[in-house]
């Protein structure tokens, strides 16, 4: 349910700052997205596929249950098998059956997938310092993390009673 459906709510508009704060927001995220995932082409990849392999690269034995990745990544589970698909048909990863439960599914980082994320993430790291991280003082860095933690905790829960 979202708290903007109610039709007896008078619009509480956003001011000239929080407007610009928004639209500032938008612009940075889209083109910052665009550009990251546009660098990310030359090596065969999206940032979607990139940021999969980060997951399965920081899991144990390389690998996580497809619901956890989808979870991980934000993503719908359906969604998320799709992009795998596309994925293990360049061989970045695999799907295995879970032993303990027959219905669910890993998604496993091959030996391709490893030395993909390997030879990409120094690249990626660098564009990311370039594009975002050295645009910004350190102490905005820290306002940044500061200013969405709540934004983010709040979205999430959302997520979560939506699924429950």
């Amino acid at each position: 349910m979202s708290t903007a459906e109610s039709d007896d709510l008078d619009p509480n508009w956003l001011s000239s700052g929080e407007q610009r704060a928004w639209r500032a927001h938008l612009a940075s995220h889209k083109l910052l997205e665009h550009r990251l995932d546009r660098e990310l082409q030359e090596f065969g990849l999206s940032l979607n596929d990139y940021e999969i392999l980060v997951n399965l690269s920081e899991s144990p034995g390389h690998r996580l249950r497809m619901s956890d990745l989808a979870e991980a990544t934000i993503q719908s589970r359906s969604r998320l098998s799709h992009q795998i698909a596309r994925m293990e048909a360049t061989r970045l990863v695999s799907r295995e059956s879970c032993s303990d439960d027959r219905r669910g599914t890993f998604a496993v980082l091959t030996e391709h997938g490893w030395e993909t994320i390997q030879r990409v993430a120094p690249m990626h790291v660098a564009n990311v310092r370039y594009h975002f991280i050295d645009r910004l003082a350190p102490e905005l860095i820290d306002a940044l993390e500061t200013a969405y933690a709540p934004v983010v905790d709040h979205l999430m829960r959302l997520r979560a009673e939506e699924r429950a």
